[in-house]
């Protein structure tokens, strides 16, 4: 039997190929950095100090060697993930703006990572998870898409709980009406979701509050909505154990941004783990949440000062010593 992890992930790893500068012909260069949003996440989880795990699937290629090591050396327990001699190992081309937000480029056609199958998955270790985390980019292309349902119900059937980050990449999805009903099937199987104010935007109308949007999504049976502002924090819905309904939003201090790349994984990982802390991860007041969103906020705000996804991801030393001096 596997060992109890706090979170275990389902879902894309790709490397990332962000943008470092021109050489000296004035050729863009760019630096090779493991990503992959749900892989980002349960490397936040392990970087902090949790227990987690990927499950996943990489070409036979170098890529797919690098991105496992980078895992392996982090923490992340990479047993469940598999390989494919069909496709390579999925390829994304990170430019960054005078911001340091990000616009991507993808060499996935369809990639190793969409190649997953129900065969393929671990069930074992989707039974001895406390957390069970997806996102929505392995529901664009079979069989991957199947996979990922399976595992839910695998790992909701456990007494797991299912957190999900709906994820928009307008160049991996058939277009928007494709993608926008797929991304809110998942809401009803969800016990956590976090959502970006674009996405949200995507999905309800430009016009829809986040308060409103939070509203919606939890009104489906989720407990906890995030909807993560950029620069302006974090909005939060919440309903405890207790039944307890209550909101706010949680500010995060300026910094200076390099790079935005797994900006939001970094905030869900931080805050996965703070809530595996808990015996029970759902079980707190207005001021535990507050203070476990504060920690997921630090956590992110560090990493965007760095370069690339994984590697910029703090420690959880780093993170409460940020909340001490800038929250």
């Amino acid at each position: 039997m596997s060992e109890k992890k706090d979170v275990v992930a389902l879902g894309e790893i790709l490397i990332d190929f962000t943008f470092a500068g021109k050489n000296a012909d004035s050729k863009n260069l760019f630096e090779e950095n493991p990503g992959g949003a749900p892989a980002n996440c349960v490397s936040a989880v392990a970087k902090l100090g949790g227990k987690s795990a990927f499950i996943g699937m990489t070409g036979r290629d170098s890529f797919g060697e690098d991105v496992r090591a980078v895992l392996q050396n982090i923490g992340v327990d990479t047993s469940a993930m598999r390989y494919t001699d069909k496709q390579h190992t999925t390829l994304a081309f990170v430019s960054l703006d005078a911001n340091g937000e990000r616009h991507f480029s993808f060499c996935r056609n369809p990639g190793a990572d969409t190649q997953i199958s129900p065969d393929d998955l671990d069930y074992d270790m989707l039974k001895n998870t406390r957390i069970f985390h997806i996102g929505s980019l392995s529901l664009t292309d079979s069989p991957a898409k199947e996979a990922t349902l399976v595992a839910i119900e695998a790992a909701k059937k456990a007494g797991a709980l299912i957190s999900y980050d709906p994820n928009y990449r307008a160049n991996l999805w058939k277009g928007r009406e494709d993608a926008i009903p797929l991304m809110k099937s998942l809401f009803p199987c969800a016990d956590l979701v976090k959502v970006s104010d674009e996405e949200l935007a995507l999905l309800f109308g430009a016009d829809k509050s986040a308060e409103d949007g939070a509203k919606e999504i939890m009104a489906q049976g989720v407990s906890l909505v995030l909807v993560t502002l950029g620069s302006k924090g974090v909005y939060y819905r919440a309903k405890n154990k207790a039944g307890e309904v209550f909101s706010g939003t949680i500010g995060v201090p300026s910094v200076k941004v390099v790079d935005t790349t797994g900006a939001g994984d970094s905030f869900t990982g931080g805050l996965l783990y703070r809530l595996t802390r808990r015996e029970n991860p759902l079980d707190f007041d207005k001021s535990a949440i507050e203070a476990d969103l504060t920690f997921a906020n630090a956590v992110a705000s560090i990493c965007v000062t760095r370069r690339g996804a994984i590697p910029a991801l703090p420690t959880k030393a780093e993170a409460e010593e940020f909340v001490k001096n800038n929250m």
